[in-house]
């Protein structure tokens, strides 16, 4: 029997978020808007109407193409993509199509065991979005215009994904970058990324592409993998049977897991594109061009590489820290304001700040801890001011009141007890009133070290150095 692999392509949309759409001045965000309440007679294509070009909306989708390495084009046009549905109120879509922003360019995607399969793009373009088309059980169609005219890049992959959990790992590292240049929310449920999934299997160590079938209505990078993958199945079963697989849109069904028949999938001559007559060519200057460039900053899987080298990191660490880009800056400027180990900032980063920002749900930069803060925390740690738990409890206090950490310890007496004849002392009467574990100690149960200890540090209400104190508390049970 023949072994067959799966031939994978994304056409993924991005809604950038500029604050109006792209031909008016619109609200482009209208998800919490009710239906029909962020439209004007240019979005809803009124007769006698004329759309103007929103400058963020090249801006922001030229600074994407950069980082994906696209060869941005010097002039670019738009045209009308003609189709006839509910929610295109004007009947056609104002789209580009054979002069694009952009063309080429890719993403290089770590497949695991240090591969990288290099998924290339086709072509990156500027189009306006439709509208909403509500289905409701009586039968009946609503239709909500809000999203007409939110400004849209598309994305077109070329065939070289292999897997469902491919094209997902693709989803998640373009919703990374997405968010790492602040050109997008990339928010899937409330359709700031849409994915598209052509879909084909042939077998393994041919260079054929067979017909393939288009996979829509999916709201979720894991509902993606899954109908990737029941589509890959059923597709295998239909040529293992000696069917033909035929050029269908298929939709998926979120509350059944199933995909279902929705049209034959149309050609590109079905559109009959033609020049948009309503709008002037985009003209993208070398000064133009400069000014977006110069905002490009450094990218995640180059931040990655150089936190392992720069920073000495474990690639899990890097991978992390450099997986949000106000992460990735609040790392390395708590690196630079600590000046030590930059794997201590690393570990207190990934085991206690981001537990702290998951807690919040918010980000790196919106934090009181300062990165200057966790610093000085970490500082205070190494002059043995205060012990570990203290600093633990620092980072939430300096989360909730905004104060510096030296002011905390000062204010509420939290420095660390090393004065070893207090500590003594306090050792001393604590073994005397504790007879019975003594001579459990004595008889060779010294995990009760760990109890003794535990009593000494609630003496000193945490805040004795807990090295300290379990020296002193072995050298009294010896005696």
């Amino acid at each position: 029997m023949a072994s067959y692999e799966a031939v994978i392509g994304l056409e993924t949309h991005v809604q950038l978020n500029t604050a109006s759409k792209i031909f008016c001045s619109c609200k482009a965000d209208s998800w919490e808007d009710g239906p029909n309440g962020n439209i004007c007679p240019v979005c809803t294509g009124l007769p006698g109407v004329l759309p103007v070009l929103n400058q963020a909306v090249v801006e922001k989708a030229a600074l994407l193409a950069a980082a994906m390495g696209a060869e941005l084009q010097s002039v670019s046009y738009f045209d009308r993509k003609n189709y006839f549905y509910p929610d295109l109120p004007k009947g056609y879509q104002i789209s580009q199509y054979d002069e694009p922003l952009a063309r080429g360019g890719g993403m290089d995607l770590p497949t695991g065991d240090s591969q990288v399969r290099r998924v290339s793009i086709h072509k990156l373009h500027l189009e306006e979005d439709a509208g909403k088309t509500v289905n409701r059980d009586d039968g009946s169609r609503l239709i909500d215009f809000n999203r007409c005219g939110v400004p849209l890049v598309e994305m077109v992959t070329g065939p070289d994904l292999r897997s469902a959990e491919e094209a997902a790992q693709y989803l998640i590292r373009l919703r990374q970058l997405l968010r790492w240049l602040g050109v997008s929310e990339a928010d899937m449920e409330k359709g700031h990324l849409r994915a598209d999934a052509n879909v084909s299997i042939r077998e393994v160590g041919s260079n054929v592409l067979n017909t393939k079938t288009e996979i829509k209505n999916v709201n979720s990078i894991d509902s993606l993998r899954t109908a990737i993958e029941t589509e890959i199945e059923r597709q295998t079963k239909s040529v293992e049977n000696g069917e033909a697989i035929q050029p269908w849109t298929l939709g998926w069904d979120e509350n059944s897991g199933t995909l279902r028949k929705m049209r034959s999938k149309e050609t590109e001559a079905d559109y009959r594109y033609f020049r948009e007559p309503d709008l002037l060519p985009v003209v993208l200057d070398d000064a133009w061009r400069g000014k977006i460039l110069s905002s490009l900053p450094e990218l995640p899987l180059a931040r990655l590489t150089r936190f392992t080298t720069q920073y000495g990191l474990p690639e899990y660490d890097a991978d992390i820290l450099s997986s949000e880009r106000a992460l990735s800056d609040y790392f390395e400027a708590s690196v630079k304001a600590y000046g030590g180990d930059p794997k201590r900032v690393s570990n207190w980063l990934m085991n206690d700040v981001l537990a702290m920002l998951n807690e919040l749900s918010t980000s790196a930069d919106q934090l009181k801890l300062t990165s200057e803060y966790l610093a000085d925390i970490l500082k205070l740690m190494d002059t043995n001011t205060i012990n570990t738990p203290t600093g633990k409890s620092l980072l939430q206090k300096v989360q909730e009141s905004g104060k510096s950490p030296g002011d905390i310890v000062q204010s509420e007496g939290l420095a660390q007890v090393s004065d070893e004849g207090a500590l003594r002392k306090m050792a001393e009467e604590i073994v005397a009133a504790n007879p019975d574990q003594v001579a459990s100690y004595r008889g060779g149960k010294v995990t009760l070290i760990g109890w003794f200890v535990g009593q000494l540090m609630a003496r000193t209400k945490g805040k004795a150095d807990p090295n300290a104190a379990q020296r002193i508390m072995q050298e009294l049970l010896k005696q």
